[in-house]
């Protein structure tokens, strides 16, 4: 202040303007400005076209992916789909196919049923065949040697034998018919 004071005793204006440091701060700032339009805009300009490229052609990337992945999807249901119907066949065929064979099982189960029991029924009727000729010839022998007792003489020729056993065993047969019929 004393060296103010001195000099004309008024203090500078804080808003003073210097025109050296006006002019001087627009030299540095066209520098700058020519600078910065000449090295470092075009640089980001060309980053700028260069990314804006990139990601127009990462979106048209895209857009063929999604379009390949929607192809695909859809053979790939379609495929899907038609296994589904493959399988959906196989098993009606096995299912028509047990179906088939438990029929023809059941066919042969009965089949050979029927063979068992014809053929019990056979073994039963020679049985009985059997049985009815080893009676007959018993009752023959029996009948025979009685009725030769009772008569008092042997009946020891065959054929009358035979008629005699024939006599008796149909009359013991319409003595049986007349008891079951009663």
């Amino acid at each position: 202040m004393v060296i103010l004071a001195a000099e004309g005793g008024h203090e500078p204006s804080p808003l003073a303007v210097e025109w050296i440091e006006v002019v001087l701060a627009l030299i540095v700032f066209g520098i700058l400005f020519f600078a910065v339009v000449k090295y470092v805009v075009p640089n980001f300009e060309k980053t700028y076209a260069e990314r804006t490229s990139a990601i127009e052609g990462g979106l048209a990337a895209a857009e063929t992916k999604q379009a390949e992945a929607d192809a695909k999807l859809a053979e790939l249901e379609q495929q899907l789909s038609e296994a589904r119907h493959e399988a959906a066949r196989i098993r009606e065929e096995a299912r028509e196919q047990g179906a088939a064979i438990v029929a023809e099982m059941r066919e042969q189960a009965q089949a050979e049923s029927a063979r068992i029991v014809d053929a019990g029924k056979a073994q039963i009727d020679a049985e009985r065949q059997q049985a009815v000729t080893s009676l007959r010839a018993e009752v023959g022998t029996l009948a025979t040697g009685l009725a030769g007792r009772i008569v008092g003489e042997a009946l020891e020729d065959d054929e009358r034998q035979a008629r005699v056993v024939e006599r008796f065993l149909a009359e013991l047969e319409s003595a049986d018919t007349v008891g079951k019929d009663a």
